[in-house]
């Protein structure tokens, strides 16, 4: 049986010897203040001890409030029932955790451009998010920083790291790619075919999203979450929602209305992913035939909501009575379709040498790669973690549905399929389930908006855990953290390429289909 975060918490002040200072949370979550000086010792302990993961590693300015700059450190675990928040108060500076526990990389880089709180002993503290047009001493997250400011131009050139030897050289790729693809760079070292280092610069779609989200009220705020990745619309907005709604209770049904949409939203993604997989091996046939099928379920899509990316059905409290009897008798006879037609073609898929060469062993992350940088969704999941929200901290109506996670454990392109097809067959599982289970009221609630402290929203979205944190002050958000599952997963690129072939690539990036504006806020 999981333990409770209270629990968790006693055993800390049992260990220390100290009272922790409570900080209001969420029902089954704990926020405690610690002392600057043991924040990193505490992370690192439960890291070791727990088997806890950094979900979110960020900082919040109260100062203008008579509070200080602090960081905060969400963990979570398979042996919790909830989230852990660890924050402690800082000037400009504190030790960096990201040479002993390496997923802490990004969040400490990306805390000293927003904050300008640097992480000390950080081993590349190169600027991750504001570079070559932003001024030294910028920083947007503070609340000293108006959002309409216009911010001059400078001109600071990306250090890139150099691989250096005989016959090494360069290739650059992106910002600007062929076709529709989003911004982002991509600095390949080779040395004859041989990929040997492989440095990615994102930021190109940087919006200051967080900063907006801080004077939004709850229902712009969602059409803002809605929108920060498009094809994952739902996972961000019930993500929100989770958080916001943290002291309310929802109608059942209502919840396991959400869990189908998020079930829906999961299988386009999927589909979208796989069919690339076969366009990028030049199958094209499979390819064109699972797009077909995509097609199906976005237009299943349209119909049943009016939006074929499932936007504008969540609610504050609730979401729009989607569900009619006409309805759900289409969503059942269109998933068992696209059910049947989906594991013809991926069998057809894997019943072809060609596809198979390209596929098998190819981007192989390794098990000890994927928990060092914390990958999550189907990236870890097809390289043996054995992890997913849904059942692990279940939310929603999760907890009360009956579905299996797949894993393997290759690491290649190939198990990445696999993962993402045996999903398709548990989110039908799943969408039929929820369907059958929505019984009684589906009429928006009333929420009562938290008052103060921090609030964490965390869901399985189809790339992996997305997380919002809310910090209240007053009945007001006072900063809203957003961190897309892509964040996570970018740096696994960075290693699975690594003794692959540039012509691998494209494949190797479509069997991770990360977003750019997700990781770009």
């Amino acid at each position: 049986m999981a333990m409770t975060t209270a629990e968790v918490v006693d055993r800390l002040e049992h260990e220390t010897g100290n009272a922790l200072t409570t900080v209001p949370a969420g029902e089954r979550d704990r926020a405690i203040e610690v002392p600057l000086s043991s924040f990193n010792g505490m992370i690192r302990s439960l890291c070791a001890e727990d088997e806890a993961v950094i979900s979110s590693l960020h900082a919040c300015d109260d100062r203008d409030s008579g509070g200080s700059l602090a960081l905060y450190c969400v963990l979570t675990s398979r042996k919790w029932n909830g989230a852990l928040i660890l924050t402690a108060p800082t000037g400009g500076q504190y030790p960096s955790l990201t040479p002993f526990i390496y997923s802490a990389n990004w969040y400490e880089r990306e805390i000293q451009d927003m904050f300008g709180i640097r992480a000390e002993g950080h081993p590349d503290p190169r600027p991750l998010v504001l570079y070559d047009t932003w001024p030294e001493g910028t920083y947007p997250l503070r609340k000293d920083f108006p959002a309409d400011t216009k911010v001059p131009l400078a001109s600071s050139p990306y250090p890139f790291k150099v691989v250096e030897g005989d016959g090494v050289f360069e290739v650059p790729v992106g910002p600007v790619h062929a076709g529709v693809i989003e911004p982002g760079h991509f600095r390949f070292s080779i040395a004859g075919e041989p990929i040997l280092n492989l440095e990615i610069r994102l930021g190109y779609l940087h919006r200051g999203v967080e900063k907006m989200l801080e004077a939004a009220s709850p229902s712009k705020a969602l059409l803002m979450c809605e929108r920060i990745s498009g094809d994952n619309g739902v996972a961000h907005s019930l993500a929100y929602l989770q958080a916001l709604e943290s002291d309310t209770e929802v109608p059942e049904a209502i919840e396991y209305g959400r869990c189908a949409l998020a079930e829906l939203e999961r299988i386009h993604n999927h589909l979208g992913d796989i069919a690339g997989l076969a366009l990028d091996t030049a199958f094209s046939v499979p390819a064109a035939e699972l797009y077909s099928v995509k097609e199906k379920m976005l237009r299943l899509n349209q119909r049943l909501t009016g939006h074929r990316l499932l936007w504008g059905v969540m609610k504050v409290g609730g979401m729009r009575d989607v569900f009619t009897p006409e309805a759900v008798d289409e969503v059942q006879r269109t998933l068992m379709e696209v059910g049947n037609e989906t594991d013809a073609l991926v069998q057809r898929m894997l019943n072809t040498p060609s596809y198979m060469d390209r596929a098998e062993t190819t981007g192989r992350v390794g098990l000890k790669v994927a928990k060092d940088l914390r990958l999550v969704g189907p990236v870890s999941r097809a390289s043996g973690v054995d992890a997913d929200i849904r059942r692990d901290l279940p939310y929603a109506g999760y907890g009360k549905l009956s579905f299996r996670v797949p894993v393997r454990t290759e690491g290649d392109v190939l198990a990445r399929m696999h993962v993402k097809a045996e999903e398709i067959k548990e989110s039908i599982s799943l969408i039929i389930e929820s369907i059958d289970k929505m019984s009684g009221s589906r009429a928006p609630v009333d929420v009562t908006i938290p008052s103060k402290g921090v609030r964490v929203g965390i869901v399985e979205s189809p790339r992996g855990e997305v997380l919002h944190a809310l910090h209240f002050r007053d009945g007001r958000v006072i900063r809203h953290k957003v961190r897309d599952a892509s964040f996570c997963n970018w740096p696994g690129i960075e290693q699975a390429v690594l003794g692959d072939i540039v012509p691998d690539f494209p494949l190797i990036n479509k069997s991770f289909n990360l977003s750019y504006s997700g990781n770009d806020l």
